[in-house]
């Protein structure tokens, strides 16, 4: 018999598309025991307090921290034929009746009962509370069946929920089922992995997804079918689409492109976002000859999904809405404008990072179940932490959240990463500087820096330009300023900046005493740059300990993994030197490994040649047979014939060998 749920049912199993408190196991069946509990739960999410669109009961699975246990114990075929029977004649003793969908199902060969309790239009509903058979209100409370009238509020709250309908859940009366889109439909239930979708009959599937309703003897679709499975939902909801406005400069600056996404809820979602992510500048420093390893971005992607996401989820699409979801970019920030407001009980100390968001009734029920289910947006509650989290991790402002007294909309903005805006000065600082006003191209510089003297990239260019014009005290007034302005995490690698600079100056003590207040701090890209530096301060062991540092970051990194090596072979002649015969051998072994990683990846031939000559050097240090060192050195003078040394050092070997 083929799976009438919506859903994938491993993704049921695993609460993913789903919350976890819409999920209850049970691992046996026992009419005497589970079924008065199972009955309560159905009974509570039919009654669907939260409008989260009730929820699921598997009977067959044990749970343990609200998990599924695997594999599932399950149930006897006459268990499961004995639980439908059963609730389906408990279910007609619900005040007022109530119906579940039960679907059997098998996983691993085990038989298993998956009870679908949707969000009642008949709500709210009773049922019995224990042997008298006295009959009570019970609703979810996280992952908990209560009492509503032994929780204060809970009771009046669920008669208030239970006076409408959900819009999202309404018949859309001016429409006909031949409004949906089959091919859509199915689309759907393949993205999603639903069982429906070797259902034959599409007015079958349209019910059991419960798109539709039965009006006076015929079906109607509901308002939820329309936005996610119609050619053009606008056809009914005015506000169904996103605007996107992209500006100059504020909003009394020039519009520069408009852009309107319509269509199926899904789709234009999706689309708006591809748009959105093309736009996200990822910046990376380049290095010569390195890794591109250290970036962000102007914003970040996780946290731009969430906030159109969330928009397109918590606004209204009644016909008192027609304002589409809006979406403004400018040169520092992204807004993103919803109607209206958050729903009562959402007040502004709620959007602040950490906050407990407390557990009001959703205004979309249908329309966040199917975009959880296709992996667009979040889990209850979850959605802004992620958008904080998200710009954190970035190095980016956090986004700030507002709506007006009213609750006539809600406004969420996502700053630029600070370094954004710096760019454009450093692009227009090089443009100068090819025209030979080098003047000018530090002042642009300068002026950047002081309306933002947080900004890494700044900071760094700057650091660099006082060095050149032989200001190294200006240099170290820059990195002073930062550190007492910028994010910390920068500071490691504008202490190397600046250690370079006060080299090239001659200042190499200062250069050291900054290298070794960096040491700690130091992890990936920095502790390679910080290593080189070492060595040009001929310090192979601080070199050394910041090459450890860097981690899995110098796998990629030719440069690095010759310099590491190399200064292993130093480190091995040092315990040459004072007999230490272990720390040599192990020192040339670790080398040879390194340098033939190089030789392993892309790289210019003088690098590989300088690898080549190295290895020669180490596996002659190593007693390896005369021929293999040998082969190594020609292979250094065939990639780099002008470097006389090599064929000095191939020859002097073959002397002595034929002494």
């Amino acid at each position: 018999m083929p799976s009438i749920l919506p859903i994938n049912l491993e993704d049921l199993l695993a609460c993913r598309g789903v919350e976890s408190q819409r999920v209850e196991f049970k691992a046996g069946w026992d009419p005497k025991t589970t079924g008065p509990q199972v009955l309560r739960t159905i009974c509570a999410f039919a009654n669907d307090l939260q409008n989260l669109n009730g929820g699921y009961v598997v009977l067959g699975v044990a749970e343990q921290n609200g998990r599924a246990v695997f594999p599932p114990p399950g149930l006897t075929d006459e268990a499961v034929e004995a639980a439908q029977k059963w609730i389906r004649g408990q279910c007609n003793r619900l005040d007022p009746p109530y119906q579940p969908i039960l679907s059997p199902e098998t996983v691993a060969d085990r038989r298993l009962l998956v009870v679908w309790a949707p969000g009642s239009e008949t709500r709210p509903h009773r049922a019995p509370a224990g042997q008298d058979g006295s009959l009570r209100y019970w609703v979810r409370l996280g992952t908990e069946t209560v009492d509503a009238e032994r929780r204060g509020t809970l009771l009046p709250a669920l008669m208030e929920q239970a006076a409408r309908v959900p819009w999202d859940d309404r018949r859309a009366m001016d429409a006909t089922v031949e409004d949906l889109r089959e091919a859509k439909v199915r689309e759907f239930l393949h993205d999603v992995g639903g069982g429906l979708l070797t259902e034959p009959d599409a007015r079958v599937v349209y019910r059991h997804m419960q798109l539709t309703a039965p009006v006076n003897g015929h079906a109607a679709p509901r308002n939820v079918g329309l936005l996610f499975f119609s050619h053009d939902p606008l056809r009914w909801f005015r506000g169904a689409k996103i605007e996107v406005v992209q500006f100059t400069a504020d909003r009394a600056g020039d519009v520069q492109e408009e852009r309107t996404f319509s269509g199926a809820l899904a789709d234009q979602v999706r689309d708006c976002l591809g748009y959105l992510e093309n736009l996200s500048t990822v910046h990376l420093q380049k290095q010569q000859d390195r890794s591109q390893v250290r970036g962000w971005v102007s914003y970040p992607l996780p946290a731009l999904r969430e906030t159109l996401v969330n928009a397109v989820y918590h606004r209204s699409y009644a016909a008192h809405q027609p304002e589409p979801t809006k979406v403004y970019l400018y040169p520092g920030r992204i807004e993103v404008i919803s109607y209206p407001g958050p729903v009562p009980g959402i007040e502004a100390h709620h959007l602040a990072p950490d906050a407990a968001t407390p557990p009001v009734p959703a205004r979309n029920r249908r329309i966040g179940e199917f975009l959880k289910e296709l992996g667009l947006a979040e889990g209850r509650h979850t959605g802004l932490p992620k958008v904080f989290r998200a710009m954190a991790a970035n190095g980016s402002p956090l986004p700030r959240f507002r709506f007006d007294q009213q609750r006539t909309f809600f406004q969420a903005t996502l700053p630029a990463h600070p370094e954004y805006e710096a760019l454009s000065a450093l692009r227009d600082a090089a443009h100068l500087r090819v025209l030979g006003a080098s003047e000018e191209a530090l002042h642009r510089l300068e002026a950047a820096w002081a309306v933002n003297p947080s900004a890494g990239v700044l900071a760094a260019e700057l650091i660099r330009e006082y060095g050149k014009r032989g200001e190294v005290q200006q240099s170290e007034a820059v990195l002073n300023t930062f550190t007492a302005k910028g994010p910390q995490g920068v500071l490691p690698h504008l202490r190397n900046v600046l250690a370079n600079v006060l080299m090239d100056a001659g200042k190499e003590e200062k250069a050291r005493q900054l290298l070794r207040k960096n040491s700690s701090l130091l992890f990936d890209q920095d502790a390679i740059d910080a290593a080189i530096l070492a060595r040009r301060l001929r310090d192979p062991r601080a070199a050394h300990r910041h090459f450890q540092r860097a981690g899995d970051a110098i796998d990629a990194d030719p440069r690095a993994l010759l310099e590491f090596a190399q200064t292993k072979l130093q480190l091995s002649g040092e315990a040459g030197r004072a007999r230490r015969e272990a720390s040599r051998r192990q020192l040339l072994r670790e080398a040879r490994t390194l340098l033939e990683r190089v030789l392993q990846l892309s790289a210019s031939p003088t690098r590989h040649a300088w690898a080549w000559r190295e290895l020669a050097r180490t596996l002659r240090w190593l007693g390896a047979p005369a021929r293999d060192v040998e082969n190594a050195y020609r292979e250094a003078i065939v990639l780099l014939p002008e470097e006389t040394r090599f064929a000095q050092e191939l020859q002097k070997l073959q002397e002595r060998g034929r002494r």
